[in-house]
């Protein structure tokens, strides 16, 4: 099982809230291929995009004062930066780099067109009133899976402080730097393709603190890289057998991958060290729930499950705390 995040004090962070500041202008920014595009709802850029940023200091994405939300990808036409930006009802965005004609294209997909928010209804309290407080939410579709699993492996059995800086690290030592002026040129990198990681020697995967099982998961991964890219067309059950044929890669892995890179509303997350206890908790008052009683409390929204388990992580419906921190480990000082 998976221990990412404090109950306590990160259930919102993991249900994907990433704060954008509010903007007053959008200016073009040099050599910059630029779209707009038009969401037919509300559309908030933080609770979308937020699931994508890989703690406060993740090098692929940025915010910045003048309310843009930037980032860095990997892309099948090579890497590329894109910085969005919503004014009143449209969005704005400019991308930089040899990927930036394909980020564009699936800027409607990533800023959720092909999520059905309607399709979601609420059968509890908190989920009615979690759900009416965020109009905006938007399940994100990067359609690059690469980019989702290789920091969720990362993020498998560890505290998410120790995922975060195995990402920054790796990141930042074997990518490159971002296309385009970026908000901070010098912080903005786009992560390595998949022969670099399959690359990465044993040593440095010690240094950034990741063990053996899950390094070599990320190999074995980054090896098969364009059959697992392939998942992204797939429907939900194909796409979590595509990626579970990898060996390390499991139905928690699987799940926190295609929830990102799919949009798949209906991908819960099972193993998880905490979520069964908070799913309990705030639809039934029962903090042991094991995974199995959080599938079925969950079982009135299929089809729309992953929307629901983060909806209750926005609202922030946490049991009280009766245990530890889970204790931190740092294999790169050994």
């Amino acid at each position: 099982m998976a221990g990412r995040f404090d109950p306590l004090t990160r259930a919102a962070a993991r249900g994907g809230r990433t704060a954008v500041p509010r903007g007053s202008g959008h200016a073009a920014g040099a050599g910059a291929k630029s779209r707009t595009w038009t969401p037919d709802g509300p559309l908030d850029l933080g609770l979308t995009l937020g699931p994508l940023r890989r703690g406060p200091a993740d090098p692929t994405f940025r915010t910045t004062p003048d309310g843009s939300v930037w980032r860095a990808a990997q892309t099948p036409a090579g890497p590329a930066t894109i910085r969005i930006a919503a004014r009143a009802t449209t969005v704005h965005a400019e991308a930089w780099g040899p990927g930036a004609d394909w980020l564009l294209d699936g800027l409607p997909a990533l800023l959720g067109a092909a999520d059905d928010p309607a399709a979601f209804v609420p059968r509890h309290r908190l989920l009615h009133a979690s759900h009416r407080r965020r109009p905006g939410l938007r399940l994100t579709r990067t359609g690059l899976v690469l980019e989702s699993l290789i920091p969720t492996v990362l993020e498998q059995k560890v505290t998410a402080d120790e995922a975060y800086r195995a990402w920054r690290r790796l990141v930042r030592q074997y990518g490159e730097p971002a296309p385009g002026p970026g908000p901070a040129p010098q912080d903005l990198y786009v992560m390595p393709d998949a022969r670099t990681w399959a690359l990465i020697p044993s040593w440095d995967w010690h240094k950034a603190g990741v063990d053996a099982k899950r390094s070599a998961t990320i190999v074995r991964a980054a090896r098969v890289a364009n059959r697992l890219e392939e998942a992204a067309a797939m429907e939900l059950p194909e796409a979590t057998s595509r990626l579970e044929a990898v060996p390390g890669i499991g139905p928690w892995t699987s799940a926190e991958t295609l929830q990102r890179s799919n949009g798949a509303p209906d991908a819960v997350t099972t193993g998880d060290l905490h979520l069964p206890g908070i799913v309990g908790y705030a639809l039934a008052g029962d903090r042991d729930a094991d995974d199995a009683a959080m599938l079925e409390l969950l079982a009135p929204y299929a089809g729309q499950r992953h929307r629901a388990a983060r909806l209750i992580l926005l609202a922030g419906a946490t049991p009280p705390r009766r245990a530890p921190r889970m204790p931190r480990g740092d294999i790169g000082l050994l």
